[in-house]
């Protein structure tokens, strides 16, 4: 019986599920917004949530906690730098799940996981150069 057991398993082994979990919360820091699938989003949230909180305490240790879990010390100093003093004064909820329907190839709920209170830039847009631009 699974009874009080929170974490999905995610029809991996222990080890490579936390090493997903690392991988897709250390992109949502470097891209601010990720595609996965429904599962994956609910379990990297809690993940994302955890860290933030780390990342308001600001300490030493709280950086040590956080790189324990991402294994990325640059995902560790964005966070730390820009993501949680940007969402400082919530108390929590910091990321949404935007649910986007199933995947063609085998019926999959896909799922966008983003950051609430930080913008995703656009990368559909043309980045314009200060030179190219006329005044």
């Amino acid at each position: 019986m699974r009874h009080k057991k929170n974490d999905k398993k995610l029809g991996r082994t222990t080890a490579h599920r936390r090493a997903t979990v690392s991988a897709l919360v250390c992109a949502l820091i470097a891209e601010k917004r990720i595609k996965t699938t429904l599962a994956k989003a609910k379990t990297a949230r809690s993940v994302a949530d955890r860290m933030v909180t780390l990342g308001r305490k600001g300490t030493l240790a709280a950086r040590r906690q956080a790189l324990s879990v991402l294994d990325s010390r640059k995902n560790v100093s964005e966070l730390f730098d820009t993501i949680a003093p940007g969402i400082a004064e919530r108390r929590g909820g910091y990321t949404r799940i935007v649910k986007l329907g199933r995947r063609g190839g085998d019926g999959s709920e896909m799922a966008l996981l983003e950051w609430v209170d930080i913008a995703a830039p656009d990368k559909k847009r043309k980045k314009v150069k200060e030179a190219d631009r006329k005044e």
